[in-house]
């Protein structure tokens, strides 16, 4: 009884919390806040296009694990190992663009926007510079106290889609919302390592995955090898083939092309469960982006901290002094 207790006032808390964050949250504190942000990432994608898969990977990492409250940013230190240092997490980056953005916001309007906020908007201006939708996103987040690399618990690239799916519905996901969040891929690279073993020996077997497309199999091996490297040493590729800079759904249409570079997007277009909604986007784009618009907005709630609790960060990179918890 104590127990369902607990767990009723816990997700009371969390629906009044995403309940206190609206867009335009910071229109009276500061009004230029998401001009700022959306200056300094137009500003980054113009030399570097790949900050849309680096910021959507960020926010992805950060709200998987405590919530959507800006925790991957903590540097470890001596005595502590940060979420920033946990295995899945050691190719995240981008952080410099959310010190540079933070920096800025700091001088316009202090201890005011938090860091929590600058991953979610920032990544929503990186997907609609790309050729996504721009979606308003509700703003009021608060930055958590908290960041352990051992909570760190994200699914692999391997998993099947009944494995990958419990993931999901832990954070009040769906099937569809996880079929959509995964068209992310449509922008990203992936190491030779984690798929490393669909190219030659998949499962033991001596042969090369029979999912995967035979001439990008043998493509894909030339590029990779056999031989394991350090993750500053492995190649990447591309996980969108053809438009890999554009955020569209031709993603969806190379995993129907058994073209999926890893091993739960082409289970994506296999199980039968979610085949029909992969069919769905490679053959509607509009559908697309307008459900990849919704899932993200729902993703951005996930376990967010609002009104008192947390905290407004002066630095993304390290908590605040105990006596500016406050802020």
């Amino acid at each position: 009884m104590e127990k369902n207790l607990i767990i009723l006032l816990s997700c009371c808390l969390l629906h009044f919390a995403s309940a206190q964050l609206r867009v335009g949250f910071y229109s009276s504190t500061c009004p230029r806040a998401e001009t700022i942000i959306r200056q300094l990432v137009q500003k980054r994608f113009g030399t570097d296009r790949s900050i849309t898969a680096a910021l959507l990977r960020m926010h992805f990492h950060d709200c998987f694990v405590r919530g959507c409250d800006a925790s991957i940013l903590i540097d470890s230190t001596k005595s502590t190992s940060s979420e920033k240092d946990a295995g899945p997490n050691l190719t995240v980056r981008g952080y410099e663009l959310i010190d540079e953005i933070k920096k800025a916001l700091e001088a316009a309007c202090p201890s005011t926007v938090s860091c929590a906020d600058i991953i979610t908007v920032a990544t929503r201006d990186a997907v609609d510079l790309a050729g996504g939708s721009h979606y308003k996103v509700p703003t009021g987040r608060r930055d958590g106290l908290v960041s352990d690399s051992a909570e760190v618990n994200l699914p692999g690239p391997s998993l099947s889609v009944p494995e990958a799916l419990p993931f999901f519905r832990a954070k009040g996901l769906t099937l569809n919302d996880m079929v959509t969040l995964l068209g992310a891929h449509t922008v990203g690279v992936a190491h030779c390592g984690f798929f490393q073993d669909r190219l030659s020996n998949f499962q033991g077997t001596g042969k090369p995955d029979q999912t995967m497309n035979p001439a990008l199999a043998a493509r894909l091996l030339r590029t990779c090898g056999t031989a394991s490297r350090p993750l500053n040493r492995d190649p990447t590729v591309f996980l969108d083939q053809n438009t890999s800079f554009t955020f569209d759904n031709q993603f969806y249409n190379q995993l129907r092309s058994k073209k999926g570079i890893l091993q739960i997007d082409q289970q994506l277009a296999l199980d039968r469960s979610s085949a029909p909604i992969v069919s769905s986007f490679a053959s509607n784009p509009n559908a697309f982006q307008q459900n990849f618009a919704s899932a993200m907005i729902k993703m951005a709630n996930i376990q967010v901290l609002g009104g008192k609790a947390g905290e407004i960060r002066k630095n993304c990179r390290v908590f605040n002094p105990k006596s500016r918890r406050g802020f």
